[in-house]
């Protein structure tokens, strides 16, 4: 397994624990919100899926925290 697969497979794990966490099915939005957090956490040195899958927990609490509500940040007052 390439160091790219390893990623990738952690960070897929990560995400489906968060989804099976909340009990909630997976969507694209919700996804992509997911797995930038998660790329972001192991940048920042976590390395095992169980680490980042606590840490996407407890930043995203539920599936409408994954939602951004303004479209730019010019958006945002």
């Amino acid at each position: 397994m390439t160091r790219h697969d390893a990623k990738a497979a952690l960070i897929t794990a990560a995400v489906k624990e968060w989804y099976d966490f909340y009990d909630v099915k997976p969507d694209d939005q919700a996804s992509e919100a997911l797995c930038n957090a998660a790329l972001g956490f192991i940048r920042s040195g976590h390395e095992t899926s169980d680490d980042v899958a606590t840490l996407l927990i407890g930043l995203f609490v539920g599936k409408w925290s994954t939602r951004v509500n303004a479209p730019t940040s010019h958006a945002v007052h």
